[in-house]
């Protein structure tokens, strides 16, 4: 059985901005910081991104480009890449998924999912 030569981790860590927030205006701007390691045996370059954002009244907004915070970061096994981009939501809690479209040296594209993770501000715990 040979290893997959894709193999791409993504580890997230959140920060809600509470400087940039106004909940009386139902504005809550959270951070995210992601860490993209390529765990494989192959070379490989991400392309684009998705992502899917759920708040709390179920509201969903989808995301699509190319690349992350304006790069299209290329890896080699091993490497790791990390970058902070935010998100603007209309409630104290929410969630966000998705996936990168990667591409590896021979031109095979493949996807790198982004399991879902929660958004939660001071506001969201439960009395």
């Amino acid at each position: 059985m040979t290893q997959d030569p894709h193999s791409i981790q993504v580890g997230v860590e959140t920060a809600y901005i509470s400087e940039q927030s106004d909940p009386a205006q139902e504005r809550f701007v959270f951070a995210y910081t992601i860490t993209i390691s390529n765990q494989g045996d192959a070379p490989a370059k991400l392309l684009n991104r998705h992502w899917v954002i759920t708040d709390a009244n179920g509201k969903v907004q989808e995301v699509r480009g190319p690349g992350v915070v304006g790069e299209q970061p290329y890896l080699k096994p091993g490497e790791r890449f990390q970058y902070t981009s935010g998100t603007v939501l209309e409630t104290p809690v929410g969630s966000m998924e998705g996936e990168y479209e990667m591409v590896d040296d021979r031109g095979a594209h493949f996807l790198a999912p982004i399991a879902p993770f929660s958004l939660a501000g001071p506001q969201a715990t439960l009395h």
